[in-house]
């Protein structure tokens, strides 16, 4: 991934929050904000790589709608006796968005005399898109064995419209769950926080009332104990919570979008909630 201005302002901001937050966590005895601090920092560094990915996969869905329409194209055409060559030339003045410069540079490539299969294949890694990688495998099977073209595009054309069909059916039906799945993970922070600051302190005033019906030194050393014990417990409930987070946005983006890849910005976003949302509230009490 090439590095942009973005990213380099982002990983400087991020970078003077983390040396901040630092900073703190050396000078003073309250680690809470100085954590805070770091997460937030680390979020701003991650932040523009993510808005990355999920442009990128913006991009891909654009780039694949238009590939139906210029697939449909080129099969009408060739159905009315055009060669590809000859078709794709003809298409190059036509809009197809984000498509458009590719499909202009596949028509100058035939134009200046690149076999068509060559052309379509350097179409292909050029778009990096796996549903195209495959379409234009079949297109340029088809056009080398020179068998029926038509047919072929046109089998090639439904299929991507039946694919991409498929996946706006899916996210429409998944969608409700995808808000679910946000709605249920920030009760479960609620829960956490309300177990972290609501029920730990009274089993430490259990373990000082202990203290005090024992006597003597004992109240003392209870009560720290008890107190380290909730520090203990609170560190592990962040950890449970940025792991629930993390496994929670992998599967709401595998059940939305159909890949891993696309989990990631569900899970930065849970990760980094639960991480600012639990430092900041510990922090401020």
């Amino acid at each position: 991934m090439k590095l942009r201005k973005m990213h380099w302002l982002g990983m400087g901001a991020g970078a003077l929050v983390i040396i901040i937050g630092i900073f703190m966590l050396v000078k003073s005895s309250d680690s809470n904000l100085p954590f805070f601090l770091i997460g937030l920092g680390a979020a701003i560094i991650v932040f523009p790589f993510i808005v990355d990915l999920a442009i990128e996969n913006k991009r891909d869905q654009q780039i694949n709608e238009m590939f139906l329409e210029f697939s449909r194209n080129l099969a009408e055409s060739v159905m009315t006796g055009t060669p590809v060559s000859k078709s794709i030339i003809n298409m190059r003045g036509k809009n197809y968005g984000l498509l458009t410069p590719h499909v202009g540079k596949l028509a100058n490539q035939i134009s200046l005399g690149i076999p068509v299969s060559q052309a379509l294949q350097t179409f292909a890694r050029d778009v990096d898109s796996r549903v195209i990688s495959r379409a234009i495998g079949l297109i340029s099977e088809a056009e080398r064995a020179g068998g029926e073209i038509d047919y072929i595009l046109d089998s090639v054309s439904r299929s991507i419209a039946e694919v991409e069909k498929l996946k706006k059916e899916r996210r429409a039906a998944i969608s409700s769950l995808v808000v679910q799945g946000y709605i249920i993970f920030f009760i479960f922070i609620g829960i956490m926080l309300v177990m972290q600051f609501k029920i730990l302190p009274l089993t430490v005033q259990v373990g000082s009332f202990s203290g005090i019906s024992s006597g003597g030194g004992i109240e003392s050393d209870i009560t720290t104990q008890s107190a380290l014990t909730a520090n203990s417990i609170a560190r592990l409930f962040l950890y449970l919570l940025l792991v629930q987070g993390f496994f929670t946005g992998l599967t709401v983006g595998k059940l939305a979008e159909g890949t891993l890849r696309a989990g990631i910005k569900h899970s930065f976003i849970l990760m980094i909630s639960a991480f600012l949302i639990s430092t900041g509230v510990q922090a401020l009490i």
